[in-house]
């Protein structure tokens, strides 16, 4: 399929009261270059990347499209980014109807993801309940403070939960950009995006290794509302009888439509999304491999090695070795 005839995916890019309109351009001009790099690859089969921009309009009460790569096409965004601002986002009963469209596009599907304070709007949406979040380290407190339910990591750049990456400095714009291209486009147009633009690209994307990226823009909603709740909870202590219940559908029907929406059977997916967490753990703690067994769910750490190695093609030894920060381990 020619690159003409290939639907682009939408990432939509949201501008809030005193968000950074350098980012924005930034990010629109990142996902161009990117585009410019896959056009380079004839033999691509990868989608280009349709740039929306979106605001609140002059009511304040909806949240309109203001700019469109691709104005021809119904809107349907893959991913929602939120950009950095060098202030906390204003009060709730002004972002409201921001949380009601956050809201509604992470329940169709859309992935959300933000840059330095632009985190506060997806934790006024609920969104980061009971989640791992990052954000800028001068608003660690605050952020701490007014969404207690949020896990606060601020020694993370980023924190990619799947269908929430959430990234910290003000300038992570690129971090977040690449890794997205990386996860759209491969890791080498975003090799290619990263050097046409002289930045540095994220070290832990280069790796042959590819993190588990769950279909999310299925159009099932009951399946979707089991895979936020999977996420959540880490898939731990579930089985298809609970995952059933979550989807309010009886287990014979949850198995046909899960299958069908996500590709993998719920014990194949949950496997993913627990070794997903084990690697990030492997990374980034001292935990000995039996403790991360049993923090991601496996009560066999024996099991856990057999999964871990089928899913990434290396024992959970050989990954720490290779792409984790502590080498003495």
């Amino acid at each position: 399929m020619s690159e003409k005839t290939r639907l682009p995916n939408e990432i939509a890019l949201l501008i809030y009261p005193n968000a950074m309109i350098s980012a924005i351009y930034g990010l629109t001009d990142l996902f161009r270059i990117a585009n410019m790099c896959l056009a380079r690859h004839e033999d691509s089969q990868r989608s280009p990347l349709r740039v929306t921009h979106w605001q609140q309009d002059e009511t304040g009460q909806d949240v309109v499209c203001i700019f469109d790569t691709h104005a021809d096409l119904p809107h349907r965004p893959l991913m929602v980014l939120l950009p950095p601002s060098l202030i906390e986002p204003v009060p709730s009963q002004v972002t409201e109807p921001i949380s009601k469209w956050l809201t509604a596009k992470h329940d169709e599907g859309s992935v959300m993801g933000s840059v330095c304070a632009g985190s506060f709007l997806l934790a006024e949406a609920g969104l980061l309940k009971a989640r791992a979040a990052t954000t800028h380290w001068s608003f660690a407190q605050s952020m701490s403070e007014r969404y207690p339910s949020v896990k606060v990591d601020v020694d993370k750049m980023i924190i990619d939960d799947g269908d929430i990456i959430t990234a910290g400095g003000i300038m992570a714009w690129t971090d977040l950009g690449l890794r997205l291209v990386h996860r759209l486009l491969g890791p080498t147009i975003m090799l290619e995006t990263a050097r046409f633009m002289l930045i540095d690209p994220p070290g832990r994307e280069q790796t042959y290794y590819s993190s588990f990226n769950p279909n999310l823009h299925h159009g099932d909603a009951a399946i979707l509302r089991v895979q936020h709740w999977l996420q959540i909870n880490g898939a731990k202590d579930v089985d298809v009888a609970l995952m059933a219940q979550q989807a309010s559908l009886e287990e014979r029907t949850f198995l046909r439509r899960f299958q069908k929406a996500t590709g993998l059977k719920p014990t194949e997916y949950c496997q993913h999304l627990r070794i997903g967490k084990a690697r990030e753990m492997l990374e980034f703690t001292r935990q000995n491999i039996d403790q991360i067994s049993w923090s991601v769910g496996y009560e066999d750490a024996g099991a856990f090695r057999k999964v871990f190695h089928k899913i990434v093609g290396l024992t959970p030894g050989q990954y720490r070795e290779r792409f984790g920060l502590h080498h003495s381990l």
